[in-house]
């Protein structure tokens, strides 16, 4: 079986859209990551760092779904790191209301032994130091390593580590704010050549409701996002589509360009499900059969025969 990493954060988020609000609730790129990943009976460990409040009930749902919690640190005396945000109307932009680092503000991941040979390494949204300290704990490189970041690291105090982190992995996942800012160019197309110069060999740009692209060495991908009647929560989103698409490669053993092909409508099919309701619900009961009827879905969303 084949194993796969995932470095992020696990939290505690409180959630406000049109459609309700919550108090806290289990959130965090890590745990986003890894029961995306799961689904496809990949051995996925995640690393991360909670406190002394967070409920071990959620520790063990993520051990019932298959994943590895060895990696996940508890400091007892420290709480879990928290946020609060509240979607607008068009649920695409948000307002952050409460960030609490809490114990993440001092976090150094400690990748465990049995996943230091890990064939795929997903690293999280966060510091690109602590990004590249998980990389020099692996015994050798990982086949595929796939990065997520932010626009918050592409300021000048951040930068050069962020370089200096792109050079070591092979695909980059951002949406497409993120990349004109990254590259200083607006059109897409530019602005992957441009990443691409930086390191990755592969650049996916997620534009949330109209899907997502994908770019190698001059060839390109779309995949479309499926259209939903009703979007509850898009937190999680994002972390679900690189979990899938990490899950399927890991599960296909093959990373060449027509495999991410396959990899990207795989994520975007398990986002689709994870913004249907409020946190990680949507994921905790998701089930195999309506995995295979929504990739059905997609693949009618955008087959036709063509005459030439």
């Amino acid at each position: 079986m084949s194993k796969l990493l995932a470095v992020g954060t696990v939290a505690f988020d409180a959630i406000e859209t049109p459609f309700g609000k919550t108090d806290k609730i289990l959130g965090g790129s890590g745990t986003f990551v890894g029961l995306a990943s799961a689904l496809f009976g990949v051995e996925t460990g995640v690393v991360s760092v909670v406190g002394g409040d967070f409920p071990s009930s959620y520790l063990s749902m993520m051990e019932d779904r298959g994943i590895n919690t060895e990696g996940i640190e508890i400091i007892k005396e420290g709480k879990t790191f928290f946020w609060s945000g509240k979607y607008h109307n068009d649920m695409n932009s948000r307002d952050t209301l409460v960030t609490e680092l809490n114990v993440l503000e001092n976090f150094n991941p400690v990748v465990p032994e049995s996943f230091k040979n890990a064939e795929i390494v997903m690293l999280g949204n966060l510091h690109p130091l602590v990004q590249s300290s998980v990389l020099d704990q692996m015994t050798k490189r990982p086949k595929l390593v796939v990065l997520d970041t932010m626009n918050f690291w592409m300021e000048e105090a951040f930068l050069n580590d962020l370089h200096d982190i792109l050079k070591r992995v092979d695909v980059i996942t951002i949406n497409d704010e993120e990349a004109r800012q990254l590259s200083g160019e607006y059109s897409l197309v530019n602005a992957a050549n441009k990443i691409h110069k930086m390191g990755p060999k592969y650049i996916v740009i997620k534009k949330g409701e109209h899907g997502a692209l994908l770019f190698n060495e001059g060839k390109m991908f779309f995949a479309p996002a499926l259209p939903l009647a009703a979007v509850f929560d898009p937190t999680g989103a994002g972390d679900t589509f690189a979990g899938g698409f990490c899950g399927y490669l890991a599960k296909a053993k093959d990373i060449s360009f027509n495999s991410m092909k396959n990899a990207i409508i795989y994520g975007s099919n398990l986002a689709s499900f994870c913004v249907e309701k409020f946190g990680t619900q949507r994921m905790e009961e998701l089930t195999e059969k309506e995995i295979q009827s929504r990739l059905q879905t997609f693949k009618e969303l955008t087959q036709f025969d063509i005459e030439f």
